[in-house]
């Protein structure tokens, strides 16, 4: 890929993917086995709250993340297990891949642009699911985990301003010409592009995005049952 291409950001969850891929995946994790079914409504008092605010969130979907791996204490395992999760779901996972999501990445693939997937899911999962529609060789940057109490943990969450630390460090230094998110997490990343694009947004973000947003910046839905935005055919 031509390094001086103009560089293309997606988000994954609520962008390419109708829903929240990490939360699918760490739900099946913990319902794997009925005494981490039991773990995580012991600490659910404690982390649930935390996962609905922004400054917390982080710390809410750790406790859920090492209730669903505790046993596995590396990196890779938690890859084999992504990829097991992700084959045997394919059925109810390749639904969820939105289709002019996905002709839009294509159509930037096509036009040569530098483009790459940010997402705060284990970048492996985002690898996995987009195979099903053969972009698995999509650049992904995604949340770092490591061991931790027995589990898997978080080490760097690619979210909100490190988000954008991590795509610098993974090589991605240009100024960003277009990014793609749903998100108020991704302020950063969309106030960072030349030409951000909202996409499928929560109806009551969509006025603080038109305020920090500048002037005509596309607020579109591209096939997000219940969700905001201009829908597109």
């Amino acid at each position: 890929m031509d390094e001086g291409a103009p560089l293309v950001v997606f988000d994954f969850d609520h962008t390419l993917y109708d829903g929240d891929s990490g939360s699918h995946l760490f739900r099946w994790l913990i319902q794997r086995s009925w005494w981490r079914m039991v773990l995580a409504l012991l600490i659910a008092p404690l982390f649930g709250p935390m996962v609905a605010f922004l400054p917390t969130r982080r710390v809410g979907i750790s406790g859920f993340v090492w209730a669903g791996t505790i046993g596995l204490h590396r990196p890779r395992d938690l890859d084999a297990e992504i990829d097991r999760y992700v084959a045997l779901h394919g059925g109810q996972i390749r639904p969820r891949l939105l289709p002019i999501a996905l002709d839009v990445l294509h159509r930037h693939r096509e036009a040569g642009d530098r483009v790459v997937v940010a997402t705060g899911a284990p970048p492996e999962l985002a690898r996995a699911i987009l195979a099903f529609v053969a972009h698995q060789d999509v650049p992904v940057v995604g949340t770092q985990v490591g061991p931790r109490l027995g589990g898997i943990g978080a080490t760097r969450h690619c979210h909100y301003e490190m988000k954008m630390t991590m795509l610098r460090e993974a090589g991605f230094t240009a100024p960003v010409a277009i990014a793609y998110s749903d998100s108020s997490a991704d302020l950063p990343l969309l106030l960072a592009a030349r030409k951000p694009v909202v996409v499928n947004p929560k109806a009551g973000r969509v006025a603080m995005f038109r305020k920090v947003l500048p002037a005509g910046t596309p607020i579109l839905n591209w096939g997000c049952a219940g969700r905001a935005g201009e829908p597109v055919a």
